[in-house]
């Protein structure tokens, strides 16, 4: 017996991807249900999840905000072209690997390429980003400046894992922590964000018990949003905005930052495949 018939085609007809598995390959722009840390494609480790992108699944919950800020669309837009793009890199540095292949087909061949550094990895590769190893500009700081002016944020910052430390990388705004500060990992909400991988959001600093409220003291800060930035399992950071204000962030808030860490995680991945990528061909 056939499925339900709709437009002329049947259940049975259509791929249907479950939103909490889905994952949006940046490189070779495929959606699929997938668990690993990398593209079944192409190789790549620029993965999306759309569930994070999206705010949450609204099946079991109600936690979905679905973004439809003109805005913080083109952010998005201008973010990923601030992003190193491996078709782009070159086995000298002088001149690409093959000039004369489209977009798409570039995408491919530098994946599969023995002589690109690009090479899809195989089910038994650990694929470990180290965030302290690269240089992450012009984006990561794009990224800060703009999660303060749509959140409304008196101060926004970016700490990254250095070893077992996670340290500050980019700030703006005066209620944001110095650069190169360490984040304390013992207690604190941002630290209970690097824990549990969960967001965190703190209306009031100075009702709030998880807060170290010494340090929000001396910073000027009542609110706090911190998303925590996951590459699949692992935390590689946080990404907070601060605000001086009590109540500052709202469920909208909530969802920007969610999708601006799920972009800044994208980054971070295509620029460690660049860098790992140089890194082999300087070896060989």
């Amino acid at each position: 017996m056939f499925g339900k018939t709709v437009y002329g085609s049947t259940f049975r007809d259509v791929n249907f991807v479950p939103l909490q598995s889905a994952t949006f390959c940046v490189q070779c722009e495929l959606i699929s249900s997938n668990s690993r840390p990398y593209c079944l494609a192409c190789g790549s480790q620029t993965l999306l999840s759309l569930s994070r992108v999206l705010g949450g699944s609204l099946l079991h919950e109600q936690t979905a905000h679905l973004i439809t800020d003109c805005e913080l669309n083109e952010l998005v837009r201008d973010l990923l072209r601030t992003v190193p793009d491996p078709q782009t890199v070159t086995s000298s540095d002088h001149h690409s690997f093959a000039p004369t292949l489209s977009r798409s087909q570039l995408r491919v061949a530098n994946a599969a390429h023995p002589a690109s550094g690009f090479r899809a990895v195989s089910a038994t590769d650990e694929v470990e980003i180290r965030p302290a190893e690269l240089d992450l500009e012009p984006a990561i700081s794009a990224i800060t400046e703009r999660a303060q002016h749509l959140t409304g944020a008196t101060g926004a910052a970016i700490a990254l894992r250095a070893g077992e430390e996670i340290i500050c990388r980019a700030r703006t705004g005066r209620t944001a922590p110095d650069l190169g500060v360490r984040l304390q990992t013992d207690n604190g909400i941002s630290a209970e964000a690097v824990r549990s991988g969960e967001i965190m959001l703190c209306h009031d600093a100075e009702r709030n018990p998880r807060v170290d409220l010494a340090s929000c003291k001396r910073l000027g800060v009542r609110s706090i949003l911190v998303s925590p930035l996951r590459h699949y399992r692992r935390t590689l950071g946080v990404f907070e905005v601060l605000s001086s204000s009590p109540s500052a962030f709202d469920s909208k808030d909530v969802a920007t930052m969610q999708l601006l860490s799920s972009v800044m995680v994208a980054a971070i991945s295509r620029i460690s495949t660049i860098h790992q990528a140089r890194i082999l061909r300087n070896a060989g």
